[in-house]
């Protein structure tokens, strides 16, 4: 059976004089100059792979925001007879922290307004990642939406169902959770009142140094008796700036993706068959334009990652 190669990168960007700068890295194994990206260890994720891969090549610390694309190509087999598949995820990362110094794997970086590294790019598929990177300003708004860990099932309960736990599976995404959402450069956390919401993000607010902040708005039983007052609490939230994650529920997350979109004329393609997917210890990367004094937040872009765990890409327009 073949064995398909994964790999995992980012355009890594920062401000500069009011303009964006993209980083480009000369690998002189191949002597192309190219985004920075590397193979997943085992075990790992892709959006792990993406910042470990950047700050290996390039010295920067960075936070993810959105995801951009795929690129796919053959590459030769270890063995020598043949080829085999090998895909890379690509994600939006901003620069916070680090410096260049040349390494084993790569002698030159050079920050590029994007046109200028467009022109030095040695691949065609580095090329379309850039331009992927290019259709939406570089500095949106990040909103982690997460679907609460698993908690058993409802009717193997017998006490209140707001006091229903995570499981030990539901305790294992929410480790994962707490590792993976952290790379995208969260500030603070809100959850519905129900405990097994409560419990998905507890690690990230612990990481954090934060209170978690309940939203009975955005339970079920408070946001369905006025979804108009929910999403508007939403909204109020995605627009006090910063990275938040908020923890909500199955009965929620939908509906409050798709009424955005809709607003917002975001094609959602991880809504196969018209329904917005929110499995338990999944989150929906939601990307924002900053409100203005006339205007609510706008959504951007709806990255849905199906688990934390090392499981496929995310789903993207």
């Amino acid at each position: 059976m073949t064995q398909e190669v994964r790999a995992a990168g980012a355009v890594l960007w920062r401000r500069a004089g009011g303009s964006a700068e993209v980083a480009v890295v000369h690998r002189p194994r191949y002597d192309d100059w190219s985004l920075p990206k590397g193979k997943l260890d085992p075990g790992e994720t892709i959006e792990a792979a993406a910042v470990r891969e950047v700050h290996e090549e390039t010295g920067f610390r960075s936070v993810l925001g959105r995801y951009l694309t795929r690129t796919a190509y053959p590459v030769p087999s270890r063995n020598g007879s043949g080829s085999v598949p090998k895909t890379v995820d690509y994600f939006a990362a901003k620069a916070v922290s680090g410096a260049f110094e040349p390494n084993h794997e790569v002698d030159e970086l050079r920050w590029l307004s994007p046109t200028d590294a467009e022109k030095i790019l040695t691949r065609a598929e580095d090329v379309r990642v850039l331009r992927s990177f290019c259709e939406l300003p570089p500095d949106l708004l990040t909103v982690l939406l997460v679907r609460h860990a698993k908690a058993g099932k409802r009717d193997e309960w017998n006490g209140d169902d707001d006091l229903r736990p995570l499981s030990d599976a539901g305790h294992r995404q929410a480790r994962a959770l707490r590792a993976t959402l952290a790379l995208f450069g969260p500030d603070r956390v809100y959850s519905a009142p129900r405990l097994r919401c409560v419990q998905t993000v507890h690690g990230v607010a612990e990481d954090l140094g934060v209170e978690i902040r309940q939203e009975p708005l955005l339970s079920e039983e408070g946001y369905w008796p006025d979804p108009v007052l929910g999403l508007a609490r939403f909204l109020a939230i995605v627009g006090d700036n910063g990275t938040p994650v908020i923890s909500s529920q199955g009965g929620v997350i939908p509906d409050t993706v798709s009424t955005l979109a809709d607003r917002d004329g975001v094609d959602l393609e991880a809504a196969r068959g018209g329904v917005v997917p929110s499995k338990k210890g999944s989150f929906w990367v939601l990307s924002f334009y900053p409100p203005t004094p006339n205007s609510a937040p706008t959504l951007a872009a709806a990255d849905y990652h199906p688990s934390a765990l090392p499981l496929p890409a995310p789903s993207r327009p």
